[in-house]
C-alpha cells in the first residue's frame, strides 16, 4: 500500500526517533561499563535500567512505525488517528 505524504513523514519520525533511543542505549551501555570499572555499581545499574527503558521505547516506537507502513494508524490534516477495529462507525 501506498503512504502519502503526511504518512511516509509520521513512519520516518517514528523510525528515527527509535534509532536514536537505540543508539542513546549504546552509549549508556558504554558510560555504565566505565561507572562499572571506577567501581560505582550503583551509578551503572541505574544507567542500566535507563537503558532497558529506552530500549523498551524504541520496540514500541518501531513497531508504531510498522503499522503505519500496513496503514493501522495514519497521519492525516487533522492528526494521528488509529483504526480501532472495535469502535463504533
Amino acid at each position: 500500500m501506498w503512504l502519502n505524504e503526511s504518512e511516509n513523514e509520521l513512519r520516518r519520525d517514528l523510525q528515527g526517533i527509535a534509532s536514536d533511543l537505540r543508539w542513546s542505549a549504546v552509549e549508556l551501555l558504554r558510560l555504565a561499563e566505565q561507572l562499572r570499572q571506577a567501581g560505582n555499581d550503583v551509578d551503572a545499574q541505574a544507567v542500566h535500567r535507563l537503558c532497558d527503558l529506552f530500549q523498551g521505547d524504541e520496540q514500541r516506537l518501531a513497531g508504531y512505525a510498522e503499522e503505519v507502513k500496513a496503514k493501522t494508524i495514519s497521519r492525516n490534516k487533522h492528526g494521528v488517528t488509529g483504526n480501532d477495529k472495535g469502535a463504533p462507525s
